[in-house]
C-alpha cells in the first residue's frame, strides 16, 4: 500500500521532469534562432539587477535617515526629560514612598505638553521607564513603567553612567511586536541610582520604510516592463532589416536573382540595403554570364563532337583497311598501323565519353532503367577490365552474396560506372588486389572497389570526380582513359538518385562506394556497406577458376582472368577470332556499347566462349 503512492509520486515527477526538459528545449530552440529574444531578454535581466541594486541602496539610505533624524530628536527628548525627572523628584512631598514619587514623576511626563517642543513631531510618541535598581542587600529592581522592554544590555551601560541607546522590538497592544528605539540616561535626582528610559516605537518610521520600498518596487516592474517594450522596438528596427536581407539571400540562392532589398532612408540599415543590392547586382551579372558561357561552352563541345564524327568515321575505314593488311607491310609500317588503330580506339572513346558529359549537362541523359540482377553489370564490367587485370598481374576478388539482388537499374550506365572504378583501381593499385564487394538491405545497393594502392591525399576524395583530373599528371594510364570516367560516372549515379563516394589515405589505397536505390525514383538515406573499409585483410576462399557469368557466394572469390577479354564494343555478346570486327563495323544495337575503356585492338582478340571448369565454387582473377 505504501509501494503504491510512491509509484504514482515518481510518475508525477517523472512527467514534470519531462514536460520540465521539453520547456527547456523549446527556449534553447528559441534562443539560439531569435537575436530579438536574446537582445531583450539580455536588456531586462541587466535592468533587473541595476534596479535591484538601486533599491537596495535607495532604501539603506533612506532607512538610516531616518534612524539617524529619530535618534538625534530622541537624544534631545531624553535629555529634557531628564531635568524634568530631576525637577519633579525635588520638588515632591519626601513624606511619599519612592515608588508614589516615581508614579507621580512618570504621570506628569507623560501629561506634559510634548507638543510645545520643536522636535515633538519628530520624535512622536514615547513611554516612560523609571527604574532604581535594587542593593545588594534586597537585589530586587524597583521602578514604573514598562521594565522588561528595556534590554539588559542597554542597563548595563546606563548603570556605568552613559546615555546610550538601542534598537529593540516591544509588545504592542495586539499581542505582536513592534521596532522600537529605547534611550536610557542615568539622573542625578533624590531618589539614589535612579535611570531615566525613553521607549519610542519606529511604527511611523517603518511605514515610512515599506511606503518606499513598495512604491521603488512598483516603479521597478513598471520601469522593466518599459525598457522591454523599447528593447523590443529598438532591437526590432534592427533585426527586421537583417531578416529582410536572410529571406533575400534565401530566394536570391533558390535562383531567383533579382531579388533586392528595400532601401529607406540614409542610415547603417539603408547603407546595407546597398551594399546588399550592389552585391547582389554583381553575383546576378556573373552568374548569368558563366551560364551563357558554359551552354556556349557545352554546345560548342557538343557541336564539335558531332562535327568529328564523320571524319572520324572516315579515318576508322581506311584504318581497317590498312589494318586488315598490315601483315602485308613491313614492321615499321605494321607498327605504324597498329598504333593508328589503337590511338582511333582511343580517340572514338573521347569523342564518345564528351557527348556523354554534353547531354548530362544538358539535362538530355535519360535513364533506361529495367528490373535485374545485379550481378548482369559486374560480370559485363569484369569481363571488359580482366585483361588489363592480367597485364599487370593485378589480383581481381570478389565478395558478392549468394541470394541474387534485383534492382531497378539502367544496366548500360551501371556497368560503366563499375567499369571506370575497376579500371581505375587497377592502374592505381600498384599490382595489389584489387576487391570488388556488394550488399544490399530493403532499400539500397551497394558496391565497393576497394585497392590497396598509392591512396588519395586529404581533399582528394572529391577532387577525383573532376573531369581531367589527375593526382599526378605524370602518371602512366594503364587503361587508356580519357579523363572522364568518374565525371560521367557521378552523373550516372545521380541519374539513378544514388551516390558515389570515395575515400583514400595515402599507401593505405582508395576505396569507391557506389549506393543506388533498389526501386526506381527512391531516395537513398543509407548505404548497406561502410564507405570507409575496416581492416585491410582480403578473404580468399577457393583457388578453382569460373566463367565471368557466375556469382561467387557471400565472402568468396571469383577468377575470370581465364576468360579472354571481349571486344571494345560489346561485353555481352562474344566474338570468336575469325570475325573480330573493328569499331567501325555495325554491331547489335541491342548490347550495351562499351565507351569509356578503350581496349588494345593491335591483334584479333580472342573472344570465344569461356568454359566453366568443374567445381565453380571461386577463386581469384589475374
Amino acid at each position: 500500500m505504501i509501494g503504491r503512492p510512491r509509484r504514482r509520486v515518481n510518475s508525477t515527477f517523472a512527467r514534470l521532469t519531462r514536460v520540465a526538459s521539453s520547456i527547456g528545449r523549446s527556449f534553447g530552440r528559441i534562443w539560439r534562432r531569435s537575436l530579438q529574444l536574446r537582445v531583450v531578454v539580455s536588456t531586462l535581466v541587466l535592468s533587473f539587477v541595476v534596479i535591484l541594486i538601486l533599491v537596495f541602496v535607495l532604501i539603506s539610505q533612506i532607512t538610516d535617515r531616518l534612524l539617524d533624524v529619530k535618534l538625534a530628536a530622541a537624544t534631545e527628548e531624553v535629555e529634557r526629560a531628564r531635568i524634568a525627572v530631576e525637577r519633579d523628584l525635588t520638588s515632591s512631598d519626601g513624606n511619599m514612598s519612592v515608588q508614589n514619587r516615581l508614579r507621580q514623576t512618570r504621570s506628569l511626563l507623560t501629561d506634559r505638553d510634548v507638543d510645545t517642543s520643536e522636535n515633538s513631531g519628530t520624535v512622536g510618541t514615547f513611554d516612560t521607564v523609571l527604574l532604581v535598581p535594587g542593593t545588594e542587600e534586597d537585589g530586587s529592581d524597583s521602578g514604573v513603567g514598562p521594565i522588561t522592554e528595556i534590554p539588559d544590555n542597554l542597563r548595563d551601560m546606563v548603570e556605568g553612567g552613559q546615555v546610550a541607546y538601542q534598537y529593540t522590538s516591544i509588545s504592542n497592544a495586539s499581542g505582536g511586536t513592534e521596532p522600537a528605539l529605547v534611550v536610557g540616561t542615568p539622573t542625578n535626582a533624590s531618589v539614589p541610582g535612579l535611570e531615566l528610559f525613553l521607549v519610542f516605537p519606529l511604527t511611523s518610521e517603518q511605514n515610512t520604510v515599506d511606503l518606499v520600498r513598495g512604491t521603488l518596487v512598483t516603479g521597478g516592474v513598471v520601469l522593466l516592463g518599459l525598457l522591454a517594450a523599447i528593447a523590443w522596438l529598438v532591437s526590432r528596427q534592427v533585426v527586421l532589416p537583417v531578416r529582410s536581407a536572410s529571406r533575400i539571400a534565401v530566394r536570391f540562392a533558390d535562383g531567383r536573382l533579382k531579388e533586392r532589398m528595400p532601401v529607406r532612408g540614409e542610415d547603417d540599415m539603408a547603407r546595407l540595403a546597398m551594399s546588399f543590392n550592389d552585391m547582389a547586382e554583381s553575383l546576378s551579372k556573373q552568374i548569368t554570364h558563366l551560364e551563357e558561357f558554359g551552354g556556349l561552352q557545352r554546345q560548342f563541345t557538343s557541336d564539335v563532337s558531332h562535327e568529328l564524327r564523320t571524319p572520324l568515321t572516315t579515318v576508322r575505314m581506311a584504318s581497317d583497311v590498312l589494318y586488315e593488311g598490315r601483315d602485308e607491310l613491313d614492321p615499321v609500317r605494321k607498327r605504324s598501323v597498329e598504333l593508328l588503330d589503337k590511338e582511333l580506339d582511343r580517340f572514338e572513346t573521347l569523342l564518345n565519353e564528351l557527348l556523354e558529359i554534353s547531354r548530362h549537362d544538358a539535362g538530355m541523359a535519360e535513364l533506361a532503367a529495367e528490373r535485374m540482377d545485379m550481378a548482369i553489370p559486374i560480370d559485363g564490367a569484369l569481363a571488359t577490365v580482366s585483361h588489363l587485370a592480367e597485364e599487370t598481374g593485378t589480383e581481381l576478388v570478389l565478395d558478392l552474396p549468394t541470394e541474387p539482388v534485383i534492382a531497378e537499374i539502367d544496366p548500360r550506365r551501371v556497368e560503366r560506372i563499375l567499369r571506370n572504378l575497376l579500371a581505375n583501381a587497377i592502374d592505381h593499385g600498384e599490382r595489389h588486389p584489387v576487391v570488388l564487394t556488394m550488399r544490399s538491405d530493403g532499400d539500397a545497393v551497394a558496391i565497393t572497389v576497394r585497392d590497396h594502392g598509392i591512396g588519395l591525399r586529404p581533399g582528394e576524395e572529391k577532387l577525383v570526380f573532376n573531369r581531367f583530373w589527375r593526382s599526378d599528371p605524370s602518371r602512366f594510364r594503364r587503361s587508356g582513359g580519357t579523363g572522364l570516367g568518374l565525371a560521367i560516372s557521378i552523373e550516372d549515379a545521380r541519374l539513378h538518385q544514388g551516390r558515389l563516394e570515395a575515400w583514400g589515405e595515402p599507401g593505405n589505397g582508395a576505396c569507391f562506394r557506389l549506393t543506388l536505390p533498389l526501386v526506381r525514383g527512391h531516395k537513398v538515406l543509407g548505404s548497406p556497406l561502410p564507405l570507409k573499409p575496416i581492416g585491410g585483410a582480403i578473404a580468399r576462399t577457393s583457388t578453382t577458376r569460373s566463367t565471368p557469368k557466375q556469382v561467387a557466394g557471400a565472402g568468396a572469390a571469383v577468377d575470370v582472368s581465364a576468360a579472354p577479354p571481349s571486344t571494345p564494343q560489346s561485353t555481352s555478346t562474344p566474338q570468336s577470332s575469325s570475325t573480330a570486327q573493328s569499331s567501325s563495323t555495325p554491331q547489335d544495337t541491342s548490347t550495351p556499347q562499351d565507351t569509356s575503356t578503350p581496349q588494345d585492338t593491335s591483334a584479333p582478340q580472342d573472344t570465344s566462349t569461356p568454359q566453366s571448369s568443374s567445381g565453380g565454387g571461386g577463386g581469384v582473377i589475374g
